[in-house]
């Protein structure tokens, strides 16, 4: 029973966090034309708030580890920024691009992997290494269909911003691996 308050807690706790970031772009729209969001633009950006706080929740019970929460808020982060980038401006070229569907392909590995997992260190780990695979092949496949050749794509920014995200599932996998030895940080 003290476990399900402890979540209902943090659930609350998340819903009033995710709110809060809500309201910033609401007052924002309120003082200039600037910011435009329609109501589906909350709805997509609430559930995308309040289910990476949710993930982050339910991921760290699963350690006490300190190198295991960092890792899963890495993680979580990385994912929640690839998603909030691909849905804002797109990862590839300006606007929609059909390519930017490719690039959501990591995102499907973390989620499934990490429920596959059971949320261990040793499993984490395995998922964002493949997440980072994934992620390098998908940028392999986009340029070798030449997706850097259309209008407002470069290779360059391509593999910029392909190298920058799998770094930080590599990362996050180091830590996870860090966790699964057991090795204690400063502070645990």
């Amino acid at each position: 029973m003290k476990k399900q308050n402890s979540l209902s807690r943090s659930a609350l706790i998340v819903a009033s966090v995710t709110l809060l970031l809500l309201l910033v772009p609401f007052v924002a729209m309120q003082f200039t034309a600037e910011v435009d969001w329609s109501i589906g633009d909350f709805l997509i950006m609430g559930a995308l708030i309040f289910s990476t706080g949710m993930a982050y929740v339910l991921l760290s019970r699963s350690s006490s580890h300190t190198a295991f929460k960092i890792a899963c808020g890495l993680a979580v982060a990385t994912t929640f920024l690839m998603i909030w980038a691909n849905l804002a401006v797109g990862l590839v070229g300006s606007g929609p691009n059909a390519a930017n569907l490719l690039l959501m392909a990591p995102v499907f590995v973390v989620v499934i992997g990490a429920l596959r997992s059971g949320f261990t260190a040793s499993g984490m780990e395995k998922v964002m290494y493949a997440a980072a695979l994934c992620l390098a092949l998908v940028t392999v496949m986009t340029l070798v269909i030449g997706i850097d050749q259309q209008p407002g794509s470069a290779a360059v920014e391509i593999l910029a911003v392909s190298g920058f995200f799998a770094g930080l599932y590599v990362v996050a996998g180091a830590l996870f691996h860090y966790a699964g030895k057991g090795r204690v940080i400063q502070g645990t």
